[in-house]
């Protein structure tokens, strides 16, 4: 038969709804903070309580020094002492002492109550709020206990209280009190007053939860979700996949005369559930989101300014449903693919195109093809203006290829004149030629491990077990895997967590000097060959070539005031003792020769030899006036003076307000 405790201590574990391990705990916790209060133990001194679950008797330890001669009873126990309940003890360990007073019961009962039901709530908002936090994410029942113009309050599976917001809620829907609803665990946090619970039924995330639960193709993974666009109260669309050959999703997930998607929609409150195949190719995507028949053409621009847009013509009488109520479906359809989606009727796309054509003429050069149906297309909208017939199949044709056509034409022209389209271009082709030569690079470079080094542990290269320690947790286990990080190059090491500049010299090292050698993958190159070229022939010994004559230095003279500027005396290169410098003035008819000179010197490139070195460099006034007056019209002849073999250089200006007159 079971005591009183232990009746009281099962009944409180059932009512708090917590495991006897944790009130067990708190129990003991409690009867040590009030034997602590009040007998004044020391902060210092470990203190323990243990209860027997049956009878409830309670037993406090209080630990204390082993010493020879007791000089403080509270904090030391003698070795005769401690040595009844533990045998082997020594002077100077610890050991746990019985201390229970006679009527610790009755007083740890008055003074624990409180601590004991504290611990119990804090017990249990913990284990509350474990079991919760694995709920979030997932559906879970609710009822309804308050509606508030904020939101409504629920309380879950196990009373817990949570909160439905107005924004979180769909729309339309009405809530009646005590009524159950399945709801989306959106946020689970603490705070100061207790658990925060945030609930949704508005969220994608819970009609993903519900075809899970109804759907046990989607639940076994047959079926995959691959997208989900919603509008809570009024329409979403589900694009799915099938993994499983044979199988068609469209039809698992709607069922038996749409039993399966009927069952979601009333419990989202009559949400229409479109479902929709998903494809690889955002052609095919795009045209299996609008669930339509009857679409007669989808073009493509990725280069958009806008975004990425898909430019889709459907039949006149199909345009109202591709749009929807209030655009409706051809925003799911964006929200679903990730393209903005433009949608116009055949006739005015085909209008539209017409209107493009004649703005711009060019814009259809090079397609002959082409342009032989314009005429057709306008003579056939001008007929289905008149008559207001079905277009047969041979113009829906005609309207699909030039509308197609039209259209990637101009958006041809539109990336050619955009700014900087060319330079993205070919910035984007380098980066894709740069990507695939590393990747080649790469490629040969494993290439060169050898493959018994994949069968080496680490340890036989000798590194420092932080360094062996850090390689492992960045998942290299094994000396070709480091072979292909140093094959890749130093970055790959660097970029390893916890590998720096110094561990990646000891890497480097320790691989170099272990029996693993990286294969040569490369071809070394060729030797010339000599085979096919005839025997080296002594060359005949040639004459010294004479040296050229130089050029003589020009020695420039000062620059005068005088209008008139004088001939310069130029030392030449001979052993002849320097000339005097005199001035030579020339007649008109010599000038003329010399400007014919001149003239044809200039057309004719020096030569290196040929250059003229200054026997002094000119001051830095002269040479800064020279080039400032180098576009002024100064020029500058050499003149050469048989008779004297002297050399004169000869400044040219023109005269102010003239444009023909020289003054030399």
């Amino acid at each position: 038969m079971k005591s009183e405790f232990a009746l009281a201590f099962g009944q409180t574990c059932a009512e708090y709804n917590l495991p006897k391990e944790i009130v067990m705990e708190a129990i003991e916790a409690a009867l040590v903070s009030a034997y602590r209060r009040d007998w004044n133990v020391s902060p210092d001194q470990n203190i323990a309580a243990e209860i027997n679950a049956n009878t409830g008797q309670a037993q406090i330890f209080l630990e204390k020094h082993v010493v020879a001669e007791v000089e403080s009873p509270e904090k030391e126990i003698a070795l005769a002492a401690a040595l009844s309940t533990h045998p082997e003890i020594e002077v100077g360990m610890t050991c746990m002492v019985t201390i229970t007073p006679d009527n610790f019961g009755r007083i740890a009962a008055q003074t624990a109550k409180q601590v004991i039901m504290q611990r119990l709530k804090e017990a249990e908002r913990e284990s509350q709020y474990s079991r919760i936090l694995r709920q979030e994410g997932e559906i879970v029942i609710g009822s309804v206990q308050s509606i508030q113009p904020q939101g409504v309050v629920m309380h879950l599976e196990r009373r817990e209280e949570a909160r439905l917001p107005r924004r979180e809620q769909i729309p339309g829907e009405h809530y009646t009190l005590h009524k159950k609803i399945r709801v989306y665990v959106l946020s689970v946090q603490r705070s100061p007053r207790g658990l925060q619970i945030l609930v949704s039924r508005s969220h994608p995330a819970m009609l993903r939860r519900l075809l899970e639960l109804e759907i046990p193709e989607i639940r076994s993974g047959q079926v995959e979700i691959k997208a989900i666009a919603r509008e809570a109260g009024t329409r979403s669309k589900v694009a799915v996949i099938s993994h499983q050959a044979g199988l068609d999703p469209v039809g698992a997930c709607v069922g038996i005369r749409g039993s399966r998607i009927q069952n979601i929609s009333r419990e989202l409150n009559g949400e229409r559930v479109d479902v929709v195949k998903w494809a690889e190719t955002p052609l095919e995507f795009i045209k299996n989101a609008l669930s339509l028949d009857s679409i007669l053409s989808v073009v493509l621009d990725e280069n958009r300014p806008a975004g990425a847009t898909a430019s889709v013509v459907v039949a006149d009488d199909q345009l109202s449903l591709a749009i929807g109520r209030s655009g409706q479906n051809a925003r799911l359809s964006a929200k679903i693919t990730g393209w903005r989606v433009d949608i116009q009727g055949v006739t005015g796309a085909a209008l539209s195109a017409l209107k493009a054509i004649n703005n711009n003429p060019e814009l259809l050069d090079g397609r002959k093809d082409i342009v032989g149906l314009v005429p057709r297309l306008a003579a056939i909208i001008q007929e289905h203006d008149r008559n207001r017939y079905s277009y047969t199949d041979e113009e829906r044709r005609i309207i699909k290829t030039v509308l197609e056509v039209t259209h990637l034409a101009f958006i041809e022209k539109r990336n050619q004149t955009r700014p900087g389209a060319q330079q993205k271009e070919a910035r984007l082709a380098a980066q894709r030629e740069a990507k695939t030569a590393k990747q080649i690079a790469a490629r040969e470079a494993l290439e060169t491990v050898p493959p018994a080094a994949y069968k080496a542990e680490l340890q036989i290269l000798g590194l420092p077990e932080r360094v062996t320690a850090h390689l492992a947790e960045n998942g290299l286990h094994n000396v070709g895997e480091v072979m292909e990080k140093i094959a890749l190059g130093d970055e790959a090491l660097l970029m390893l967590e916890g590998i720096g500049a110094k561990s990646l010299v000891q890497i480097k090292t320790a691989v170099q000097e272990s029996a693993f050698t990286f294969s040569s993958s490369e071809v070394e190159p060729e030797t010339e060959s000599t085979e096919n070229f005839p025997p080296e022939v002594p060359a005949a010994v040639a004459p010294a070539p004479e040296p050229e004559p130089t050029a003589p230095e020009i020695k420039p003279a000062e620059v005068t005031e005088e209008t008139e500027e004088e001939p310069v005396t130029v030392e030449s290169d001979e052993a002849t003792p320097p000339a005097e410098e005199r001035t030579i003035k020339f007649d008109s008819a010599t000038i003329r020769a010399l400007q014919a000179a001149m003239a044809a010197s200039n057309k004719k490139p020096r030569k290196e030899a040929q250059k003229r070195e200054y026997s002094s460099a000119p001051p830095l006034e002269e040479e800064t006036a020279f080039k400032s007056r180098k576009y002024q019209g100064e020029k500058r002849a050499l003149l050469y003076d048989e008779d004297t073999g002297e050399t004169f250089a000869v400044r040219r200006k023109k005269i102010e307000n003239s444009y023909e007159t020289w003054e030399d």
